[in-house]
């Protein structure tokens, strides 16, 4: 039986005729004979049909999809991670993106809400401001300034450095140095601000072009150092958590907003600082029969 089903597989896969096979079961009872044949079909039909669905079958050879510009991006560096330096720059330009996004959309927001105030506030003229065109009178306002102006001194000298200390830990806090900060300060309030807005209402003032970025900037500083100080404590302040989300918030406003929909880099910041300081003493063979003490230290950052 063994010998009939090889010389069956043979004959099948050469193409014979099937007749040709029936010829080996000629001394078989005729019930054996046809239970054999049709087994010999099975296994007919079940090589024909593998044979056929490898042959048609693509080679599949495996491999590796890699996107070099997902899996070989390293992830930004937080600068409250690292040392505080005035001139290590680890600059993310997609997060200050999104926070000059918001400075323009905040800066757009103030500029309706200062018009709603009394005159005597803004020092705006509101008949003018009725009357004239806007383009016309940014252009007189540009072209006649800047000036000394009589505003708040509130608004002079309170308002506007934190203003300007907001557009620095902007830039600050997503890396940038501390002079490439303060000229990111300088820009916003001087290009985007004064020059830009708030000139389609008055004419620019000496007091804003000076006291906006220079204020900002020494202001900023001592800001970032508050901040990396309740950054270094997980964000207590006091001992109260709550007390130093409120600290952050108002040293690092648009950061800190931002923080709450994409993800704020420096929380956790004990967890990645984390030092664990492992000793263990035990007895070592000395190579000579005996044993000597041996202390094993590790030290984990």
């Amino acid at each position: 039986m063994k010998r009939t089903f090889i010389t069956l597989t043979l004959v099948t896969l050469l193409g014979l005729p099937q007749v040709k096979a029936a010829e080996f079961y000629d001394d078989i009872d005729d019930a054996t004979r046809d239970e054999l044949i049709d087994e010999q079909d099975y296994e007919t039909d079940s090589i024909h049909e593998t044979a056929v669905t490898r042959e048609a079958a693509p080679i599949f050879t495996p491999s590796l999809n890699i996107n070099p510009t997902k899996t070989d991006k390293k992830k930004l560096p937080c600068i409250y991670d690292m040392p505080y330096s005035i001139s290590a720059n680890y600059p993310n330009y997609r997060r200050l993106a999104a926070n000059t996004g918001v400075l323009i959309g905040g800066g757009l927001a103030t500029l309706v809400i200062l018009d709603l105030l009394p005159e005597n506030a803004t020092n705006w003229n509101k008949k003018e401001e009725a009357e004239v065109p806007m383009a016309e009178r940014y252009f007189d306002n540009v072209m006649n300034g800047p000036h000394w102006d009589g505003d708040n001194p509130v608004f002079n000298y309170v308002l506007h450095p934190y203003a300007g200390a907001a557009y620095y830990m902007s830039a600050r806090s997503q890396g940038f140095n501390m002079w490439y900060s303060a000229l990111y300060s300088f820009a916003v309030s001087t290009v985007f601000w004064e020059y830009g807005v708030e000139a389609f209402m008055e004419i620019p003032s000496y007091q804003d072009l000076i006291i906006t970025p220079l204020g900002g900037w020494l202001l900023g500083e001592a800001f970032y150092r508050a901040k990396r100080y309740i950054v270094e404590h997980d964000y207590h302040l006091l001992g109260s958590k709550a007390l130093g989300y409120v600290a952050a918030f108002v040293c690092d406003p648009v950061n800190e907003f931002l923080g709450y929909f994409r993800g704020n880099d420096a929380h956790g910041w004990s967890q990645r600082h984390n030092v664990d300081l492992v000793s263990q003493f035990s007895l070592s063979p000395d190579g000579m029969g005996g044993q000597v003490p041996t202390l094993s230290v590790s030290l984990t950052f």
